[in-house]
């Protein structure tokens, strides 16, 4: 892919309904939909990208939208008439499969707020560093708030912060056309009802493969037993025979999951969000 002219191929998929409850507009999706839109926008600078925009019945207002922040050259919409969040996710896996314009790709949801000027620093970072398979804009507070992620990890300094290796992320994340293609198998397990914590844990083989750790959330947490039960269901030939993938998250954060309870730690997000009003 030496002579591709694409920093980045980006597939963003879009809803216009609103989920959990984010920290501003929590009753207008629209707004809170440009707001992320915008940040993520300003975070793209320096890099040349290709979006493929899937809309999952939204209306035609969200497709101007797009055009108001980005050249038309730059879009390719999607139509997806309310298809939902796991089937949308596997139109994301086959675009950025199938494209040939970039071989880093991103998979970016709507409601996410980010710093500006980072994705330099995250493809940086891969480029520079072998061995990394996945990385995350979001520094998650369940890292700091589950024991499920009370274990030791590597910190890799690079550019403005640490990275450190981590278990699992959501569904917003970076990576390469030929990780995605290893990896592919295990990630469309989300389509099929799948946890993402369970396909991460499967992709990163951290305590997946614990059974002591089991016995104990079998007698204090029945969800992580929900999520150990489906890792090994969908997963087991990754657990047993496949790769170990790395994933890697920032110190801190570059960019935030808009869910009031669930914002990323050390950072006046409510600060930043006013700022761009």
């Amino acid at each position: 892919m030496a002579n591709q002219k694409t920093d980045l191929a980006i597939a963003y998929r879009i809803y216009p309904g609103v989920s959990k409850v984010p920290p501003v507009y929590s009753d207008d999706k629209f707004k809170l939909s440009e707001l992320c839109l915008r940040s993520f926008k300003q975070s793209l600078a320096g890099l040349s990208v290709k979006i493929w925009v899937i809309l999952d019945g939204c209306p035609d207002e969200y497709v101007d939208l797009f055009k108001k922040y980005f050249n038309e050259e730059e879009l390719e919409f999607v139509i997806a008439g309310g298809i939902g969040n796991a089937r949308t996710f596997g139109k994301q896996i086959n675009i950025l499969l199938e494209q040939s314009d970039a071989d880093f790709i991103y998979f970016a949801e709507d409601d996410y707020f980010y710093l500006p000027g980072q994705f330099e620093e995250m493809i940086g970072l891969m480029k520079g560093n072998s061995g990394i398979d996945f990385v995350s804009p979001y520094d998650h507070p369940d890292y700091y708030e589950l024991g499920l992620h009370n274990l030791e990890y590597d910190v890799l300094p690079y550019g403005n912060r640490k990275w450190r290796t981590s278990p699992t992320t959501c569904m917003t994340f970076l990576t390469t056309k030929a990780v995605l293609m290893q990896s592919a198998a295990v990630l469309k397990t989300y389509t099929r009802n799948n946890y993402d914590a369970s396909l991460w844990l499967a992709l990163t083989k951290k305590r997946i493969s614990n059974p002591l750790l089991f016995l104990k959330y079998l007698f204090t947490d029945f969800e992580m037993v929900r999520i150990y039960i489906k890792g090994w269901y969908y997963c087991w030939r990754q657990i047993l025979f496949g790769k170990k993938f790395v994933l890697r998250t920032p110190l801190p954060s570059i960019a935030t999951h808009m869910d009031s309870k669930h914002l990323a730690p050390s950072i006046d997000w409510y600060k930043l969000f006013g700022s761009e009003d």
